[in-house]
């Protein structure tokens, strides 16, 4: 094989290094660091902070006033009024209601949900954790694929099953962190809402609301990211045979 392609030693000592580096690493971390990892997280489940019961605990005080109504006079009584309206109908002018110009908020800037952050910042590097260690487990599984051969790849098929997993868990793990993201801004939205239509009492609802589903959702990223080290670790154990050693030898085929 080396004939086929001529490898510089220097590199290639270098990366057999890189291999035994990732392949200690990842068998600390299935053996070690996921079974401790998940019970972390199950201990956290069990945090006060994480099982307010009452949801109106975690809603957070929103300082924006509602002004007093503008009174209008109105000039437009009787014949007078009817022309006006009649000219406006015929320029063609826009009949919507518009909200109120916002230069700047009344009592300072809108702060976010205290509590929902404190916790958000206790979760995200949880998630960040999980994406790191699996894709180095990952990488470890696919190293030890063998080459592309007929016959006897059921153990092939394993490894490939388990990178598939670690992939899946990945791309939640990511997707929990988009969910985040996306909650702050459909707040910041809502919030705009507010203070554009401070007289509107349903956006001031659907901000907590918002926050209420956020505050569940956590709890359910939390349980989630439990059970995927629980998953991978149970997974791995119980085919680390196959998915160190995929092939098993000649003579072992033969009896």
């Amino acid at each position: 094989m080396s004939s086929l392609l001529k490898v510089d030693n220097e590199i290639k000592k270098k990366v057999d290094a890189f291999r035994e580096r990732i392949t200690a690493e990842a068998e600390d971390l299935v053996a070690n660091f996921f079974p401790k990892k998940l019970l972390e997280l199950d201990q956290f489940l069990k945090d006060p902070s994480i099982n307010i019961r009452e949801l109106k605990e975690i809603h957070s005080e929103i300082n924006l006033t509602v002004p007093d109504p503008i009174l209008l006079a109105d000039v437009h009584d009787g014949l007078e009024g009817q022309n006006a309206k009649k000219r406006k109908l015929e320029d063609g002018a826009d009949d919507k209601v518009g909200g109120t110009k916002v230069f700047v908020m009344p009592g300072g800037m809108m702060k976010s949900n205290g509590k929902l952050v404190e916790l958000i910042e206790k979760v995200k590097p949880e998630l960040r954790t999980l994406i790191e260690k699996c894709n180095t487990v990952k990488m470890w599984v696919q190293l030890l694929i063998p080459r592309i051969e007929d016959g006897n790849n059921f153990g092939v098929s394993i490894q490939e099953e388990t990178v598939a997993e670690l992939r899946t868990v990945e791309a939640e793990a990511a997707s929990f962190l988009d969910q985040i993201s996306r909650y702050y801004i459909t707040r910041a939205k809502l919030v705009s809402k507010m203070a554009k239509y401070p007289h509107v009492e349903d956006y001031r609802r659907t901000v907590t609301e918002i926050d209420e589903k956020e505050y569940i959702s956590l709890k359910i990223i939390v349980s989630e990211l439990r059970n995927q080290y629980v998953t991978l670790h149970d997974m791995i154990l119980k085919n680390i045979e196959k998915i160190k050693r995929p092939r098993s030898s000649n003579t072992d085929a033969l009896y």
